[in-house]
C-alpha cells in the first residue's frame, strides 16, 4: 500500500484532468471566435495590395498604398480599442455569453460588407466596424474562459485561446491559396462565416458562476435604499467599472497592464505586418508571376504562425513555472533581438522563412500573457472592463504604429524600418518592474 502511495504522488497529474466537459466546451467557443477575429485580421494584411490597388487606382504606387494602408490599419486599431473598451464594460453589466454573441455578429457582418468597398474611405469605416467587434469579443471571452476553467488550469487554458491567433492566421493564409486568386472581395466575403458561432453560444454556453454571484449582489445592492448605509462592497459593485480602474488599490495595475498591450501591439502591427512586404520586395528581382508571388507570402505567413503557434502554447507553461513577469521580459527581449535580424539582415527568401518562426514565437507568443495575466488582476465585478480596457487602450496608442509604418515605408525599406519599431520592446522590459507578480495567486473574486 505504501508502494501504491509512493507511485500515486510521484505519478504527475495531466492536464485535462479534473477538467469537465463543459469547461472544454466554453474553451473551444471563446477559442473559435478568437479563431475568426484573427483570420478577419490576417485578411486584410493579405489583401492590402490588391485591395487598395483597385481602389486607388490613379494613385496606386507604393507609396500611396503604404500611406492609405497605415491609415486604414490606423482607424481599425483604434475602433478595436474602442470595441474592446465599450464592450469589456458591457460584459460586466449584461454578461460574458451576450456580449460573446453580439461582438461575434458585429465583426462577421462587417467583414463581409467590406467586400462591397467602392472606395478606400468606405473600406477604411468597414474595417473601423469590424474592429468594434473583434476587440469585444476578447474582452468577453478573454474573461470567460479565466472564470470558467479550474484555478490551476487557468494558465494553460489560456495558452490555448491565444493559439486561435495562430490557426486564424493559417486560415487567412489557406484562405488565400484556395480563393485569393478570385480577387480581394471574395476573401473579405469568407469572414460572414464565424456568425455561424453564435448559434453555439446561444444554445451551449451560460453565464459564468462568478458573475452571475457578483450580478445578483450588485441588483441587491441597488435595490437599497439611496439613503440607507452600504457596506464597501456593495458601493464597489455600485461604482462605474471605468472608474474603478484608476482608484488607487488598481491603478498601477491597470497602466502596466496598458503599456505591456501597447508595447505587444505596437511591435505586432507597427512590425510583423511588413511580412507580405518584405517577401514581395525580396521575390522582386526574380520576376514572378502573380499567382507565385501570392503563394509565397502565404508560405511566409504560416512560417511566422508556426513559431507563433508554439509561442502561444509555451507562454502559460513558462509563466507556471518562472512566473509572469520573467516570461514577459523574456518574450520583450526575443522580440527586440529577432525583429532587425529577421527584416534587416537576410537578403534572401529561403533565410527568412527560416527566421520568421523564431520572431514568431517571441513577437506573437508574448499575447499568450494576456488573457493569462490581465484577469488576475482585478476583482469578478470589473474582470472584463479591466481586461478590456488594458488590451484595447494601448491599440489606441498603438494606432500610430501603421501610420509610422507608413511613413518609415517611404523613407526606408522595409527591413530597416521593421527593425526601428522594434525598439518599443525596451518600453516594455522598463514596465515590468512595477507590474505585480500574480503567479500561484487566486483569481480575486
Amino acid at each position: 500500500m505504501g508502494t501504491k502511495n509512493r507511485l500515486e504522488i510521484q505519478e504527475p497529474k495531466r492536464f485535462w484532468a479534473e477538467v469537465t466537459g463543459y469547461q472544454w466546451l466554453v474553451l473551444v467557443v471563446a477559442w473559435l471566435g478568437w479563431v475568426f477575429d484573427s483570420m478577419d485580421s490576417t485578411l486584410y494584411a493579405v489583401a492590402l495590395q490588391p485591395a487598395l490597388h483597385d481602389l486607388l487606382g490613379s494613385e496606386s504606387s507604393r507609396q500611396g498604398i503604404e500611406w492609405y494602408g497605415g491609415i486604414i490599419f490606423s482607424v481599425f486599431l483604434i475602433g478595436w480599442a474602442v470595441g474592446g473598451v465599450f464592450f469589456g464594460v458591457l460584459a460586466d453589466y449584461i454578461g460574458r455569453t451576450k456580449t460573446l454573441i453580439l461582438t461575434i455578429l458585429i465583426y462577421s457582418i462587417f467583414t463581409g460588407m467590406a467586400a462591397l468597398s467602392q472606395t478606400w474611405w468606405q473600406l477604411m469605416l468597414y474595417r473601423f466596424l469590424t474592429a468594434l467587434g473583434i476587440g469585444g469579443e476578447w474582452a468577453a471571452g478573454a474573461a470567460l474562459v479565466a472564470e470558467t476553467w479550474p484555478e490551476a488550469k487557468r494558465a494553460k487554458a489560456a495558452g490555448i485561446l491565444q493559439s486561435a491567433w495562430a490557426a486564424g492566421f493559417f486560415l487567412a493564409a489557406l484562405a488565400n491559396l484556395l480563393i485569393g486568386t478570385y480577387g480581394w472581395r471574395i476573401l473579405f466575403l469568407t469572414g460572414v462565416l464565424p456568425a455561424l458561432v453564435t448559434l453555439l453560444i446561444r444554445f451551449m454556453v451560460k453565464e459564468p458562476e462568478r458573475w452571475l454571484k457578483v450580478n445578483e449582489d450588485r441588483r441587491n445592492a441597488i435595490q437599497i435604499g439611496p439613503n440607507a448605509p452600504r457596506s464597501e462592497k456593495e458601493q464597489e459593485l455600485l461604482a462605474f467599472s471605468l472608474e474603478r480602474l484608476f482608484r488607487r488599490d488598481l491603478r498601477r495595475r491597470t497602466v502596466v497592464g496598458s503599456l505591456l498591450a501597447f508595447v505587444a501591439v505596437f511591435g505586432l502591427w507597427g512590425a510583423t505586418n511588413w511580412t507580405p512586404t518584405l517577401v514581395r520586395e525580396l521575390l522582386a528581382p526574380q520576376n514572378l508571376d502573380p499567382d507565385s508571388v501570392n503563394r509565397y507570402v502565404s508560405y511566409s505567413v504560416m512560417s511566422l504562425n508556426v513559431g507563433a503557434l508554439v509561442g502561444y502554447l509555451a507562454f502559460g507553461p513558462i509563466a507556471d513555472r518562472i512566473g509572469r513577469r520573467i516570461t514577459f521580459f523574456l518574450m520583450c527581449l526575443g522580440s527586440f533581438v529577432m525583429l532587425p535580424v529577421t527584416f534587416y539582415m537576410p537578403k534572401d527568401y529561403t533565410v527568412v522563412i527560416w527566421l520568421l518562426p523564431i520572431l514568431g514565437f517571441f513577437n506573437n507568443g508574448i499575447f499568450s500573457g494576456f488573457p493569462i495575466y490581465l484577469p488576475e488582476l482585478y476583482p469578478t465585478s470589473i474582470r472584463a472592463t479591466g481586461v478590456g480596457f488594458c488590451f484595447n487602450v494601448g491599440r489606441i496608442l498603438a494606432s500610430t504604429g501603421p501610420l509610422i509604418k507608413g511613413y518609415l515605408g517611404t523613407v526606408f525599406e522595409p527591413g530597416k524600418a521593421a527593425s526601428l519599431i522594434g525598439i518599443v520592446y525596451l518600453l516594455g522590459i522598463v514596465a515590468l518592474p512595477f507590474a505585480p507578480e500574480t503567479k500561484g495567486k487566486p483569481l480575486p473574486d
